[in-house]
C-alpha cells in the first residue's frame, strides 16, 4: 500500500511498543517516524511506516496487539521530514509573515481545514477531530482534520505556534510577587536549600488535615530527602511563597516518566487557604509546565480534598476516580488550560 500514518491508544505498560513493532513487522511494515504522546486516557503511539499490508490488516493486527483506537490513513514520503526542522521552518514563517497563523497551525498540524472564529470559543459537544486553539479571550483558530482525532500533545504544540505570533509579555518582575484579591501581596521564590528551616517551620503550622491532603498521610515533619528531592532541578520546579519572613506555601511541578506529563501539589497553611493563593500558585506552575514542553499536569488528590478539585476544575482540568475509591485524579491539558 505505501506510506502510512498509524496512531494507536495503548495501556502504559512496559512492553507495549515493542509489540506494535512486531506486529508492524510481520506485515511487512518499515518504520520510518516514531512518536509518543500522552492522551486522555494512555499513551498514543504514532507510526509513519512503508509498509505493503492494506489499512485495515494494518489496524486488525495492532488490535491483536494491545493497541485500543487504531487510526490508519494514508502519508506520504513528504512526512518523514525531520520534524525539529519542521516546526523551526514553520515558526520562522510565523514571525515573518503572523497573519497566516491559521495556515500554519494547519501544516504544523497537517489538519484538513483551519479558520478564524470569534467570541467564546467553546465546544457544545465535544468532537475529537476538532481542535479549537485560543489566541485571545474573543478570537480563537477552529482546526479541522478527518479521520486522525487531536491529541493532548498536539494541543500544547498549538499553543506554542501561538504564543510565538503573540507580542512579549509584559516584564511582571521576574514573576517574583502575587497580589491577592483581597490586596496583601507575596513573593515567590524558587525553592532552595537556604529554606529548609522555613519550610520545616511551615509544615509544623499546618494542621494534621491539610499535611494528610498533600502527602495522604499526616505527614508530622518533611524527611530530608523528600526536601532535597523538591530542591533537584532535575526532577521538577518547585516554588515558595512567602509573606513577612515566612514560607506560607510550597508549590511543586515534579517531573514523572509518562512522556509530556508532568504532576503537580501543594501545600498551604491553613490561615492562608481560601484566599486564592493556590490558584495563582497554579497558574504559575501550568506556565511553566507549558513552557518546559509538558502537554499536560495532573495532580492526585485525595476524594474529600474539595479546595484542590474545585481548583483544578476552574484551571480547566477533568476529574476521574482511581482504583481507589478515596482517591481522584486530575487531569490538565497545558493547552487549554486557563492560566491565571
Amino acid at each position: 500500500m505505501g506510506f502510512l500514518r498509524i496512531r494507536t491508544t495503548v495501556d502504559e505498560r512496559p512492553g507495549r511498543l515493542a509489540k506494535l513493532a512486531a506486529a508492524l513487522a510481520e506485515r511487512g511494515g518499515n518504520i520510518l517516524g516514531l512518536s509518543v504522546q500522552p492522551d486522555v486516557d494512555g499513551t498514543v503511539d504514532e507510526f509513519v511506516a512503508d509498509i505493503p499490508a492494506s489499512p485495515e490488516a494494518v489496524r486488525q493486527a495492532l488490535e491483536a496487539a494491545g493497541g485500543r483506537r487504531v487510526r490508519v490513513v494514508p502519508a506520504t514520503a513528504h512526512e518523514l521530514t525531520d520534524e525539529p526542522t519542521r516546526v523551526l521552518l514553520l515558526a520562522a514563517r510565523l514571525r515573518a509573515t503572523p497573519w497566516r497563523l491559521p495556515e500554519l497551525l494547519a501544516e504544523l498540524l497537517r489538519a484538513d481545514d483551519a479558520r478564524w472564529i470569534y467570541g467564546e470559543a467553546v465546544n457544545d459537544l465535544p468532537d475529537p477531530t476538532q481542535l479549537v486553539v485560543r489566541v485571545t479571550d474573543k478570537r480563537s483558530v477552529r482546526l479541522r482534520r478527518t479521520g486522525l482525532p487531536f491529541t493532548l500533545t498536539e494541543s500544547a504544540r498549538a499553543a506554542a505556534l501561538v504564543r510565538l505570533a503573540q507580542p512579549p509579555a509584559e516584564d511582571r518582575g521576574g514573576d517574583r510577587e502575587i497580589t491577592l484579591s483581597d490586596g496583601t501581596r507575596l513573593e515567590v521564590r524558587p525553592l532552595t536549600p537556604m529554606y529548609r528551616e522555613a519550610v520545616r517551620d511551615l509544615h509544623e503550622r499546618c494542621s494534621p488535615e491539610s499535611r494528610r491532603f498533600r502527602y495522604f498521610t499526616s505527614l508530622p515533619a518533611l524527611p530530608p530527602r523528600v526536601f532535597d528531592r523538591m530542591c533537584d532541578r532535575g526532577r521538577g520546579l518547585s516554588l515558595v511563597a512567602g509573606h513577612d519572613g515566612q514560607v506560607v506555601a510550597v508549590a511543586n511541578l515534579m517531573f514523572t516518566p509518562d512522556p509530556g506529563i508532568a504532576e503537580m501539589a501543594f501545600l498551604v497553611e491553613d490561615r492562608w487557604q481560601g484566599r486564592g493563593l493556590g490558584t495563582l500558585l497554579a497558574g504559575k506552575l501550568v506556565r511553566a509546565a507549558r513552557d518546559l514542553g509538558y502537554a499536560e499536569v495532573r495532580a492526585t488528590l485525595l476524594s474529600d480534598n474539595v479546595r484542590m478539585r474545585r481548583l483544578m476544575v476552574r484551571l480547566g482540568a477533568t476529574l476521574s476516580y482511581t482504583d481507589d475509591p478515596g482517591v481522584v485524579e486530575a487531569r490538565l491539558s497545558v493547552g487549554a488550560g486557563v492560566l491565571v
